[in-house]
């Protein structure tokens, strides 16, 4: 065989996933009658297909029937009715060797728990401009000056300022990690909006903007302004309308879960105990007095029992969440640092309601506007309740794809956990994305904001090590089901090795020459090929997703809508190819990677590679 091996490849399985191929698009009714599909492999010899829907907390069946066939495979349909507001249900298969169970994480030849089951959900999902979306993090004192400097920043600073100069390295750990100020402003991002753009990316997210006693800002002292370090709130307004004169949007970041110790709340609140404001926070007889966000006397956490703590943050049109979406700021979204915690305190759980207080305000203002969370392990619960839209995706993506293509040996710590980034196989990072990811309904999946870092992380160069493996973890970024976001200066392969090392300045002199010590040309051209496939590609940008072939070293994956099919294969090292059934069509156009697919006797050959590599294949 000259193109190595046939492997076992996952395509003569039953599948369903919530994409227009299985699931007509758009969001349910109570009451309505959903049609849901599953692709029955040809080869298969099931007497009968049926849909198990959860009702009212009671399963009940649902037969399928045959809708269409050819030689390849047979599609079934079944009408599932919407009777509770997230509506599961999961595919049984009667074959002759006994039943089995489809659902969001496979074929099952036993019984399985309700956890994966499929989901319709009554709630609307983000907007649909997350379709096309691909979004990029600025992180505002480490990107960019309005004036251009490279010394310490000039002016006043304030008394907790460590000064920097531009290309200083950032402080790693201890002492002034939160101090040392680098003068990024939002100026600064405004005259960069050049880079932005020839990059491919269309949504500028910025983490907070608002005035604090910390270079990272989520310590805010104001919710009602925006920090002069950054230029002030006619900063905001200007950045703004660059952003949506250029058919971009732009994102905010919101602390709803504490403020700074320095806060006007706050110190209204220590000052007189009978104030309104003495109900926003919890009050402890330990020391400090009060309840900080992991016990960080500098971050009170915010008590959502005060009915006027929600009118002042997330409720109304006089709210914080309100007023920066209006004119002349416009924001187009929030994205809620540490959504998990949120309203939820011993035996307080107010997160649901606080989180469904923060989409109904933005909807009144922007149906348009995108509330996204920040939520480090598993957010199913809270995704499923109708307040946030989506998730920062570290448990489905990020971290599964660290696991795989992490450097040989790495210590790196591994996000947040007192043991190092483990180095696994494929099939380890495949089966934790689709435990995530078959947690939520597809809907939530489609639009997942997927990233390969953050500010709170290491740099993924610094994770897997190469240009090459680089590569194939931006492939993966940008042809895998979700919203891509991308942290400024992974384009071009800065490094870090944990979230405050990871916050480098951006060395623009060297971006401008396209090159230098640290920015890699070579890595910036491969980030604007993969983005400019993917709005290149419908398939990549709504299709379904179905898993090919899972290997140690090698994954290749299918994303298909009615009109368009493309299979992508990733490998980490060396590898001899495979074999994939006639079914998937014929070779068709090379999208990335350069080299082709062949047709033989049995059906595509996929080529070997001699180290890490990303090929992108459009099927005819």
């Amino acid at each position: 065989m000259t193109a190595g091996h046939h492997g076992g490849h996952l395509l003569d399985r039953p599948h369903h996933d919530g994409s227009e191929l299985y699931v007509e698009r758009g969001t349910p009714r109570l009451g309505d009658v959903v049609p849901v599909r599953v692709r029955v492999p040809a080869s298969r010899a099931e007497r009968a297909v049926h849909v198990r829907v959860v009702r009212d907390g009671e399963p009940r069946f649902v037969p399928a029937r045959l809708d269409r066939s050819d030689e390849h495979d047979r599609w079934y349909v079944a009408d599932v009715p919407v009777h509770n507001p997230v509506t599961q249900y999961r595919f049984l298969l009667d074959e002759p060797d006994g039943y089995r169970w489809l659902d969001g994480r496979g074929l099952h030849a036993r019984d399985v728990p309700d956890a994966a089951d499929f989901r319709l959900s009554v709630h609307a999902p983000a907007p649909r401009w997350l379709d096309d979306a691909v979004v990029y993090q600025v992180f505002p004192d480490r990107f960019a000056r309005s004036t251009g400097h490279d010394g310490p920043p000039r002016g006043p600073l304030p008394d907790w300022a460590l000064p920097a100069a531009w290309d200083d390295e950032p402080i790693a750990a201890g002492r002034g990690v939160a101090q040392q100020l680098f003068g990024g402003d939002l100026g600064g991002v405004e005259a960069h909006l050049d880079h932005l753009q020839h990059l491919g990316v269309d949504t500028l997210y910025l983490t907070p903007v608002f005035p604090a006693r910390s270079n990272h800002r989520y310590d805010a002292t104001s919710f009602a302004r925006v920090d002069p370090l950054l230029g002030g709130d006619a900063a905001l307004a200007s950045l703004s309308a660059a952003v949506h004169a250029r058919g971009m949007r732009i994102m905010g970041d919101l602390t709803t879960n504490h403020t700074g110790a320095g806060h006007e709340w706050f110190e209204r609140a220590r000052a007189d105990r009978t104030s309104p404001e003495a109900q926003f926070y919890y009050w402890t007889e330990q020391d400090p007095g009060y309840v900080g966000w992991l016990e960080h006397a500098s971050l009170p956490k915010l008590n959502y029992n005060a009915p006027e703590l929600a009118a002042r943050m997330v409720e109304g049109d006089a709210s914080v969440t309100a007023r920066w979406l209006r004119p002349p700021f416009s924001l187009d979204g929030w994205r809620i640092d540490v959504a998990n915690m949120t309203g939820r305190y011993r035996d307080d759980d107010h997160a649901h309601a606080v989180a469904r207080a923060i989409r109904g305000t933005m909807a009144r203002i922007n149906p348009q506007a995108a509330l996204v969370s920040e939520h480090f392990h598993d957010a199913a619960a809270d995704l499923l309740a109708g307040g946030w839209h989506v998730n920062m995706n570290y448990s489905a993506f990020t971290r599964p794809v660290w696991t795989w293509l992490a450097e040989p040996g790495t210590e790196l710590p591994f996000l947040g956990m007192p043991v190092p980034l483990p180095r696994r196989d494929a099939r380890s990072m495949v089966a934790t994305m689709r435990d995530f990811d078959a947690t939520v309904p597809w809907s939530v999946t489609r639009h997942q904001w997927n990233m390969l870092g953050s500010h709170d992380t290491a740099r993924i160069r610094t994770v897997v090590g190469s240009r090459e493996a680089v590569e194939v973890a931006a492939a993966l970024l940008l042809t895998y089901p979700g919203t891509p976001v991308v942290f400024a200066g992974d384009e071009g392969g800065l490094t870090g090795t944990n979230g405050e090392h990871a916050r480098a300045t951006m060395p623009w002199a060297q971006v401008a020459t396209g090159g230098g010590p640290r920015w890699d040309g070579a890595t910036f051209a491969t980030y604007r090929r993969l983005i400019a496939l993917r709005r290149s590609s419908r398939a990549l940008r709504e299709g379904g997703l179905r898993w090919a072939f899972v290997e140690p070293d090698a994954v290749g994956y299918l994303r298909e809508t009615a009109d368009e099919r493309v299979l992508v294969v990733l490998a980490r090292d060396a590898w001899p190819g495979t074999r994939l059934p006639r079914a998937l069509g014929l070779a068709g156009e090379v999208l990335h990677g350069g080299a082709a697919l062949a047709t033989g006797p049995d059906g595509l050959v996929v080529p070997a590679t001699d180290g890490p590599c990303a090929r992108v294949w459009r099927l005819t």
